[in-house]
């Protein structure tokens, strides 16, 4: 077997090209009829992402000196969600690097693009200890990931296995009033990008009190959520509230983080120390933070949607839960 660093180069080498080829158009078309909410500047940007921040052998590499292959390998189920293209990847990454047997269940929502990053893994390497997950079988460890409902099932089907379950989360947009355009942009696409439905996807925005929040206005390229944003609107208008309406998304005053797809909430603070305070009695909901402002744990306007390898989903160390 191709050692799990020269592996996972080579695919990221096999993706450079990703976007740019009638293989790849293809896949890209089959992924999008087969969930609507994906788009092909999702797909490409998924695909990118990954690539960039993840696929390097520098990159590889100083991730992976923290973290010896495990003596004995587990079978380990992961389950993946569907909600963005490719979002199960980085678990699948995760367990094969940490020296484990991966026996995955993607989403029929995004299965095209998964079943294509493991055909191509099992190219480079046919001895890549990649297997399909049956629900009847017992694993020795299982990682999860689906909304609260799904959640709840997870707990009960591996209660007797040693399990990482991931819930929904939301992510913040933190700005102090200084932000240029770029950095504008930038946000909007943390805001828009999948269409909003990911767990890194901007939800809540802290603004100066009595500051003129501007945004780009930009109108949404998939269909899905252009039928979304109006079923939003018409209920708000139902129900008098105000808001504002910035083309692919509205942003409202509220307390919580929105309960409707393309509504983005706004939150007004005096100090930065309030947002701190807020953001630490609230860690256990966020996934991500966007901002130019001194924010422990900050990452730039318009790097959202491109986590790193030290980026972990609900900040538990995966790496290190798989060696324990």
């Amino acid at each position: 077997m191709i050692d799990r660093l020269e592996l996972f180069c080579r695919l990221g080498e096999r993706l450079r090209d990703f976007g740019k080829t009638p293989e790849s158009e293809r896949l890209i078309a089959q992924s999008v009829e087969a969930n609507g909410w994906f788009t092909r500047e999702d797909i490409i940007r998924a695909v990118d992402a990954i690539r960039s921040e993840m696929l390097s052998r520098e990159q590889l590499e100083a991730w992976l000196e923290h973290y010896p292959t495990v003596s004995r390998p587990k079978r380990v189920a992961v389950i993946m969600a569907g909600n963005i293209p490719l979002v199960g990847f980085f678990d699948l990454l995760c367990v094969l690097t940490a020296g484990h047997a991966c026996h995955i269940k993607p989403s029929s929502k995004d299965r095209v693009l998964m079943d294509f990053i493991a055909a191509t893994l099992r190219e480079i390497d046919p001895t890549v200890p990649i297997h399909d997950y049956s629900p009847s079988e017992v694993y020795d460890m299982a990682i999860a990931t689906g909304g609260d409902d799904a959640n709840r099932y997870f707990r009960e089907h591996f209660s007797s296995t040693r399990a990482l379950l991931r819930g929904s989360r939301h992510s913040i947009a933190i700005l102090d009033g200084a932000e240029t355009e770029e950095e504008l942009r930038g946000l909007e696409t943390d805001i828009t990008a999948y269409s909003g439905l990911g767990c890194r996807s901007v939800a809540m925005l802290f603004v100066p009190r009595g500051s003129e929040l501007r945004l780009p206005t930009t109108e949404p390229v998939n269909p899905k959520l252009r039928g979304g944003l109006r079923s939003t609107v018409a209920l708000l208008e139902l129900q008098h509230a105000s808001y504002t309406y910035h083309g692919a998304f509205v942003t409202l005053h509220a307390e919580d983080f929105p309960m409707r797809i393309a509504v983005v909430t706004i939150r007004e603070y005096d100090t930065l120390d309030e947002v701190r305070e807020w953001i630490e009695a609230n860690a256990e909901s966020l996934q991500c933070i966007v901002s130019h402002a001194a924010i422990a744990g900050a990452v730039p306007f318009g790097r959202a949607q491109y986590p790193t390898l030290w980026d972990y989903a609900d900040g538990v160390d995966t790496m290190r839960w798989l060696g324990e």
